[in-house]
């Protein structure tokens, strides 16, 4: 082999080599750069995905927020409605009451609250209030049952007060006081509950 053979020979052998160095790192480099590219976008899928969760649960918190906002307003709504409804019950009760004070049922009502507390009080000193609009009946109870009986000062819409003055006891029979314990304890009961 002539010299120049041999330093074809040469060139030829030092290009493959050259050539398979190349290649080599060029697979290297490129399997660095996908290894590289697949971290960086399983990390944006990550970011990405927690920014998605992030801003699902922050959706969530407002609408829960606006939702209990609405909730209130509702109750707020159904409270002042059930008032109305109740102020225009106990209006119609009342008046009721009016009739109802015009009749004989009221008077053998009267009665049986003297007689009851007569009987509770047994031979205690007893003193029985009536209503001022009642002053007419006052003779007529005090004569049946032979009881103490006074008009009271002031207006309870009815009814029958009685002390026992020795025991510190009042026997409140008034309509007033009756009223205003329906009232405290009324509630409405809503269906499918």
């Amino acid at each position: 082999m002539t010299t120049e053979e041999k330093l074809k020979h040469f060139q030829d052998i030092c290009m493959e080599d050259a050539r398979d160095r190349s290649a080599k790192m060029l697979d290297d480099y490129m399997a660095a750069l996908e290894k590289t590219f697949e971290e960086h976008t399983a990390s944006a899928k990550r970011r990405a995905d927690m920014q998605v969760t992030m801003e699902t649960e922050k959706l969530e918190r407002e609408m829960n927020k606006r939702l209990s906002i609405a909730q209130l307003d509702l109750k707020r709504e159904v409270s002042h409605k059930q008032e109305e409804l109740k102020d225009k019950l106990f209006v119609e009760l009342k008046d009721k009451l009016e009739n109802f004070m015009d009749t004989g049922d009221y008077q053998r009502l009267l009665e049986s609250q003297v007689k009851a507390a007569k009987e509770f009080a047994g031979d205690e000193e007893l003193i029985i209030y009536m209503d001022p609009s009642d002053a007419d009946r006052l003779q007529r109870l005090a004569l049946h049952h032979n009881a103490t009986i006074k008009v009271s000062e002031y207006s309870f819409m009815g009814g029958t007060r009685a002390v026992i003055p020795s025991k510190h006891i009042l026997i409140d029979n008034s309509f007033e006081t009756k009223l205003k314990e329906a009232r405290h304890e009324f509630k409405f009961e809503l269906g499918g509950r």
